[in-house]
Protein backbone atom coordinates (compact mmCIF):
# COMPACT_ATOMS: atom_id res chain seq x y z
CA UNK A 1 0.00 0.00 0.00
CA UNK A 2 1.53 3.31 -1.10
CA UNK A 3 -1.36 5.70 -0.46
CA UNK A 4 -0.01 8.94 0.94
CA UNK A 5 -2.47 11.79 1.11
CA UNK A 6 -3.88 14.19 3.75
CA UNK A 7 -6.01 12.13 6.16
CA UNK A 8 -9.23 13.36 7.78
CA UNK A 9 -11.03 11.54 10.60
CA UNK A 10 -14.40 11.02 12.23
CA UNK A 11 -14.43 12.91 15.56
CA UNK A 12 -14.74 10.83 18.74
CA UNK A 13 -17.03 12.72 21.14
CA UNK A 14 -17.06 12.55 24.94
CA UNK A 15 -20.14 13.57 26.95
CA UNK A 16 -18.47 14.42 30.26
CA UNK A 17 -20.86 16.25 32.64
CA UNK A 18 -19.04 19.59 32.43
CA UNK A 19 -19.34 19.68 28.62
CA UNK A 20 -21.00 22.16 26.30
CA UNK A 21 -22.90 21.79 23.02
CA UNK A 22 -21.18 24.31 20.73
CA UNK A 23 -18.90 22.10 18.62
CA UNK A 24 -21.42 20.81 16.04
CA UNK A 25 -22.78 24.31 15.33
CA UNK A 26 -19.43 26.11 15.40
CA UNK A 27 -17.83 23.73 12.93
CA UNK A 28 -20.92 22.72 10.93
CA UNK A 29 -20.74 19.08 11.98
CA UNK A 30 -23.65 16.71 11.64
CA UNK A 31 -24.41 15.54 15.16
CA UNK A 32 -27.58 15.12 17.25
CA UNK A 33 -28.36 17.38 20.19
CA UNK A 34 -26.31 16.52 23.25
CA UNK A 35 -23.20 17.19 25.28
CA UNK A 36 -19.93 17.51 23.37
CA UNK A 37 -17.36 18.05 26.10
CA UNK A 38 -14.46 16.81 24.00
CA UNK A 39 -13.86 15.89 20.39
CA UNK A 40 -10.88 13.60 19.95
CA UNK A 41 -9.53 14.68 16.60
CA UNK A 42 -6.41 12.57 15.97
CA UNK A 43 -5.73 9.57 18.19
CA UNK A 44 -4.69 5.95 18.37
CA UNK A 45 -5.52 5.78 22.09
CA UNK A 46 -7.81 2.80 22.80
CA UNK A 47 -10.30 5.04 24.64
CA UNK A 48 -11.07 6.86 21.39
CA UNK A 49 -9.35 5.90 18.16
CA UNK A 50 -9.55 7.91 14.95
CA UNK A 51 -11.09 6.39 11.83
CA UNK A 52 -10.25 7.77 8.36
CA UNK A 53 -13.20 9.30 6.47
CA UNK A 54 -11.61 10.32 3.16
CA UNK A 55 -9.80 8.72 0.26
CA UNK A 56 -8.80 5.11 -0.34
CA UNK A 57 -8.18 4.46 3.37
CA UNK A 58 -11.70 5.51 4.46
CA UNK A 59 -13.04 3.22 7.17
CA UNK A 60 -9.64 2.17 8.47
CA UNK A 61 -8.51 2.94 12.01
CA UNK A 62 -5.44 5.14 12.26
CA UNK A 63 -3.62 2.28 14.01
CA UNK A 64 -4.30 0.06 10.98
CA UNK A 65 -2.87 2.69 8.66
CA UNK A 66 0.23 3.00 10.84
CA UNK A 67 0.67 -0.78 10.96
CA UNK A 68 1.08 -0.71 7.18
CA UNK A 69 2.70 2.67 6.58
CA UNK A 70 4.03 3.73 9.99
CA UNK A 71 7.32 5.43 9.08
CA UNK A 72 5.86 7.04 5.97
CA UNK A 73 3.09 8.64 8.02
CA UNK A 74 4.79 9.28 11.37
CA UNK A 75 8.31 10.19 10.23
CA UNK A 76 11.83 9.26 11.22
CA UNK A 77 11.81 11.53 14.29
CA UNK A 78 8.94 9.58 15.89
CA UNK A 79 9.81 6.60 18.07
CA UNK A 80 7.31 3.78 18.47
CA UNK A 81 4.54 2.49 16.25
CA UNK A 82 1.55 4.47 17.59
CA UNK A 83 0.59 8.08 17.06
CA UNK A 84 2.50 9.79 19.89
CA UNK A 85 -0.08 12.49 20.60
CA UNK A 86 -3.76 12.89 21.37
CA UNK A 87 -5.20 16.01 19.74
CA UNK A 88 -8.60 17.11 20.95
CA UNK A 89 -11.06 19.98 21.22
CA UNK A 90 -12.45 20.88 24.65
CA UNK A 91 -15.69 22.85 25.10
CA UNK A 92 -16.51 23.68 28.73
CA UNK A 93 -19.93 24.80 29.93
CA UNK A 94 -18.84 24.29 33.55
CA UNK A 95 -15.45 24.34 35.29
CA UNK A 96 -13.47 21.14 34.89
CA UNK A 97 -12.15 19.39 37.98
CA UNK A 98 -8.98 20.51 39.73
CA UNK A 99 -6.57 17.84 38.51
CA UNK A 100 -3.02 16.81 37.72
CA UNK A 101 -1.33 14.28 35.43
CA UNK A 102 1.83 12.24 35.98
CA UNK A 103 5.01 12.90 34.01
CA UNK A 104 7.56 10.59 32.41
CA UNK A 105 9.48 10.33 35.67
CA UNK A 106 6.69 9.28 38.02
CA UNK A 107 3.91 7.75 35.87
CA UNK A 108 5.06 4.15 36.37
CA UNK A 109 5.07 4.55 40.17
CA UNK A 110 1.35 5.43 40.14
CA UNK A 111 0.36 2.95 37.41
CA UNK A 112 -0.51 5.74 34.99
CA UNK A 113 0.59 7.06 31.62
CA UNK A 114 2.58 10.30 31.41
CA UNK A 115 0.64 13.29 30.16
CA UNK A 116 2.19 16.64 29.33
CA UNK A 117 -0.13 18.91 27.36
CA UNK A 118 -0.77 22.42 26.12
CA UNK A 119 -3.90 24.47 25.48
CA UNK A 120 -4.47 26.92 22.62
CA UNK A 121 -7.52 29.09 23.27
CA UNK A 122 -10.17 29.34 20.55
CA UNK A 123 -13.00 30.97 22.54
CA UNK A 124 -14.22 34.35 21.27
CA UNK A 125 -15.27 35.59 24.73
CA UNK A 126 -12.56 35.97 27.39
CA UNK A 127 -12.53 33.33 30.08
CA UNK A 128 -9.86 31.95 32.38
CA UNK A 129 -8.04 28.81 33.40
CA UNK A 130 -6.00 27.86 36.44
CA UNK A 131 -2.52 26.56 35.75
CA UNK A 132 -0.01 25.90 38.50
CA UNK A 133 0.12 26.76 42.19
CA UNK A 134 0.83 30.18 43.60
CA UNK A 135 4.46 30.46 44.79
CA UNK A 136 4.93 29.23 48.33
CA UNK A 137 2.04 26.74 48.25
CA UNK A 138 3.01 23.69 50.31
CA UNK A 139 1.70 20.16 50.34
CA UNK A 140 -0.16 20.95 53.59
CA UNK A 141 -1.74 24.03 51.98
CA UNK A 142 -2.92 21.87 49.10
CA UNK A 143 -4.43 19.23 51.38
CA UNK A 144 -6.24 21.96 53.33
CA UNK A 145 -7.65 23.35 50.07
CA UNK A 146 -8.99 19.90 49.14
CA UNK A 147 -10.69 19.61 52.53
CA UNK A 148 -12.23 23.10 52.39
CA UNK A 149 -12.72 23.52 48.65
CA UNK A 150 -10.86 26.85 48.82
CA UNK A 151 -8.68 26.51 45.71
CA UNK A 152 -8.96 30.19 44.86
CA UNK A 153 -6.27 30.86 47.45
CA UNK A 154 -3.64 28.57 45.95
CA UNK A 155 -4.27 28.17 42.17
CA UNK A 156 -2.71 30.54 39.65
CA UNK A 157 -5.41 32.17 37.46
CA UNK A 158 -4.52 32.83 33.81
CA UNK A 159 -6.68 34.71 31.27
CA UNK A 160 -7.95 32.51 28.43
CA UNK A 161 -8.17 34.80 25.40
CA UNK A 162 -8.35 33.79 21.76
CA UNK A 163 -4.92 33.08 20.34
CA UNK A 164 -3.27 32.63 23.74
CA UNK A 165 -1.75 29.38 24.95
CA UNK A 166 -0.42 27.72 28.09
CA UNK A 167 1.92 24.79 28.70
CA UNK A 168 0.88 22.15 31.24
CA UNK A 169 3.65 19.66 32.04
CA UNK A 170 2.87 16.54 34.01
CA UNK A 171 2.93 17.43 37.70
CA UNK A 172 1.35 20.89 37.28
CA UNK A 173 -2.08 21.28 38.95
CA UNK A 174 -4.67 22.85 36.67
CA UNK A 175 -8.36 23.45 35.94
CA UNK A 176 -10.27 24.82 32.94
CA UNK A 177 -13.05 27.30 33.69
CA UNK A 178 -16.47 27.62 32.09
CA UNK A 179 -16.64 29.18 28.63
CA UNK A 180 -13.29 27.91 27.36
CA UNK A 181 -12.98 26.44 23.88
CA UNK A 182 -9.57 24.84 23.55
CA UNK A 183 -7.40 22.94 21.12
CA UNK A 184 -5.46 20.58 23.38
CA UNK A 185 -2.27 18.84 22.31
CA UNK A 186 -0.99 16.14 24.65
CA UNK A 187 0.96 12.96 24.96
CA UNK A 188 -1.18 9.95 24.07
CA UNK A 189 -2.59 9.36 27.53
CA UNK A 190 -5.94 9.37 29.31
CA UNK A 191 -4.57 9.43 32.87
CA UNK A 192 -6.12 12.15 35.03
CA UNK A 193 -6.01 12.45 38.82
CA UNK A 194 -8.91 14.55 40.11
CA UNK A 195 -8.57 16.16 43.51
CA UNK A 196 -11.69 18.35 43.58
CA UNK A 197 -14.81 18.30 41.39
CA UNK A 198 -16.92 21.22 42.66
CA UNK A 199 -19.51 18.87 44.21
CA UNK A 200 -20.54 17.62 40.78
CA UNK A 201 -22.04 14.23 39.95
CA UNK A 202 -21.33 12.14 36.87
CA UNK A 203 -23.74 10.91 34.21
CA UNK A 204 -24.69 8.06 36.58
CA UNK A 205 -25.86 10.55 39.23
CA UNK A 206 -23.00 9.73 41.60
CA UNK A 207 -19.99 11.85 42.56
CA UNK A 208 -17.06 11.20 40.25
CA UNK A 209 -14.06 9.37 41.67
CA UNK A 210 -11.25 11.42 43.19
CA UNK A 211 -7.60 10.36 43.14
CA UNK A 212 -6.05 12.42 45.94
CA UNK A 213 -3.39 9.95 47.02
CA UNK A 214 -1.98 9.47 43.54
CA UNK A 215 -2.23 13.18 42.80
CA UNK A 216 -0.13 14.04 45.84
CA UNK A 217 2.53 11.64 44.60
CA UNK A 218 2.90 13.37 41.23
CA UNK A 219 2.36 17.08 41.98
CA UNK A 220 5.51 19.15 41.57
CA UNK A 221 5.22 21.57 44.51
CA UNK A 222 8.49 23.25 43.44
CA UNK A 223 7.05 24.22 40.06
CA UNK A 224 6.64 28.01 39.91
CA UNK A 225 7.25 28.54 36.17
CA UNK A 226 5.00 30.88 34.20
CA UNK A 227 2.65 28.61 32.20
CA UNK A 228 1.91 31.19 29.49
CA UNK A 229 3.51 30.36 26.13
CA UNK A 230 5.64 33.13 24.61
CA UNK A 231 5.32 32.95 20.80
CA UNK A 232 8.44 33.41 18.69
CA UNK A 233 8.34 34.55 15.06
CA UNK A 234 10.42 32.23 12.89
CA UNK A 235 9.58 33.47 9.37
CA UNK A 236 7.01 35.57 7.55
CA UNK A 237 3.57 34.52 8.71
CA UNK A 238 4.89 31.80 11.03
CA UNK A 239 5.08 31.86 14.84
CA UNK A 240 6.18 29.05 17.11
CA UNK A 241 3.66 29.02 19.96
CA UNK A 242 5.15 26.15 21.97
CA UNK A 243 8.11 23.83 21.56
CA UNK A 244 8.44 20.92 23.99
CA UNK A 245 10.09 17.48 24.02
CA UNK A 246 6.73 15.98 22.98
CA UNK A 247 5.18 18.36 20.43
CA UNK A 248 5.66 21.64 18.58
CA UNK A 249 2.80 24.02 17.79
CA UNK A 250 3.17 26.67 15.10
CA UNK A 251 0.67 29.32 14.05
CA UNK A 252 0.59 29.91 10.29
CA UNK A 253 -1.11 33.06 9.04
CA UNK A 254 -2.10 32.17 5.50
CA UNK A 255 -2.99 34.99 3.11
CA UNK A 256 -3.46 33.27 -0.22
CA UNK A 257 -0.87 30.51 -0.41
CA UNK A 258 1.77 29.16 1.97
CA UNK A 259 4.29 26.53 0.96
CA UNK A 260 5.07 23.68 3.35
CA UNK A 261 7.22 20.57 3.21
CA UNK A 262 6.68 17.19 4.82
CA UNK A 263 10.23 16.01 4.31
CA UNK A 264 10.12 12.65 6.06
CA UNK A 265 11.09 13.60 9.62
CA UNK A 266 7.66 14.24 11.14
CA UNK A 267 3.93 14.23 10.45
CA UNK A 268 2.03 17.53 10.34
CA UNK A 269 -1.45 18.01 11.81
CA UNK A 270 -3.30 21.09 10.56
CA UNK A 271 -6.36 22.76 12.11
CA UNK A 272 -8.18 26.04 11.52
CA UNK A 273 -11.02 27.43 13.63
CA UNK A 274 -11.05 30.64 11.53
CA UNK A 275 -12.04 29.38 8.11
CA UNK A 276 -11.66 26.71 5.45
CA UNK A 277 -8.52 26.01 3.45
CA UNK A 278 -7.29 23.48 0.94
CA UNK A 279 -4.14 21.41 0.60
CA UNK A 280 -2.55 21.01 -2.81
CA UNK A 281 0.03 18.23 -3.17
CA UNK A 282 1.50 15.73 -5.59
CA UNK A 283 0.46 16.05 -9.22
CA UNK A 284 -2.19 18.75 -8.79
CA UNK A 285 -4.11 16.81 -6.12
CA UNK A 286 -6.34 18.92 -3.84
CA UNK A 287 -7.89 18.11 -0.46
CA UNK A 288 -10.48 20.63 0.84
CA UNK A 289 -10.49 21.17 4.61
CA UNK A 290 -13.57 22.64 6.27
CA UNK A 291 -13.40 25.01 9.21
CA UNK A 292 -12.78 23.10 12.44
CA UNK A 293 -11.47 19.97 10.71
CA UNK A 294 -8.18 18.34 11.70
CA UNK A 295 -6.05 16.84 8.93
CA UNK A 296 -2.98 14.62 9.24
CA UNK A 297 -0.23 15.20 6.68
CA UNK A 298 1.96 12.08 6.28
CA UNK A 299 5.63 12.73 6.94
CA UNK A 300 6.63 11.60 3.45
CA UNK A 301 3.97 13.54 1.55
CA UNK A 302 6.63 15.98 0.31
CA UNK A 303 5.94 19.55 -0.78
CA UNK A 304 2.41 20.84 -0.34
CA UNK A 305 0.60 24.17 -0.43
CA UNK A 306 -1.96 25.53 2.03
CA UNK A 307 -4.41 27.74 0.12
CA UNK A 308 -7.01 29.88 1.93
CA UNK A 309 -9.67 32.06 0.28
CA UNK A 310 -9.22 34.71 3.00
CA UNK A 311 -6.69 35.46 5.73
CA UNK A 312 -6.74 32.34 7.90
CA UNK A 313 -4.80 31.19 10.96
CA UNK A 314 -3.86 27.54 10.52
CA UNK A 315 -2.39 25.69 13.50
CA UNK A 316 0.34 23.19 12.66
CA UNK A 317 1.38 20.44 15.09
CA UNK A 318 4.54 18.40 14.58
CA UNK A 319 6.85 16.06 16.48
CA UNK A 320 10.14 17.60 17.70
CA UNK A 321 12.97 16.92 15.26
CA UNK A 322 15.66 16.33 17.89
Amino acid sequence: MNDLYPLKFKPVYKDYPWGNNRLPALFDREAPDGIYAESWEVSTHPDGESVVVNGSLAGKKLSEVLAQQGAAVLGSAVHGSGFPLLIKLIDAAQPLSVQVHPNNGNAAAVQGDPKTEMWYFLNEEPSQIYCGLKPGTSRDDFVSAIESGSFGDILRPVPAEKGGAVFVPGGRVHAIDAGCLILEIQQSSNTTYRVYDWGRVGNDGKPRELHVEKALQVIDFADTADPVCKPVGTSAGVRTICSSPYFVLEELTVEGDMQQQAGGETFHVLFSADGPFSIEYGSAETEPVATGTSVLIPAQLGDYTIRAPARTVVLKITNPMA
